[in-house]
């Protein structure tokens, strides 16, 4: 029965440490974070263009080995 009394106690502890922890993190600006997703959506769009080329290239390719359409 012990340990089922403690539990409160342990877990608003856990979230006090939680919350502690979070005022020391060092957050971006807003300016960064937009400058940041900007960044990876276009390396994401210059990647699937890529890939969607070579898929329509190498698909040509066997299909004219292969006698497909």
């Amino acid at each position: 029965m012990e340990k089922i009394s403690l539990w409160p106690k342990i877990a608003v502890d856990f979230f006090r440490e939680a919350y502690s922890e979070l005022q020391k993190v060092n957050w971006l600006s807003r300016k960064d974070v937009v400058r940041a997703t900007i960044g990876v959506a276009f390396v994401v769009l210059i990647v699937a263009i890529y890939v969607s080329s070579m898929d329509w290239v190498l698909s040509k390719l066997v299909r004219s080995i292969i006698g497909g359409r």
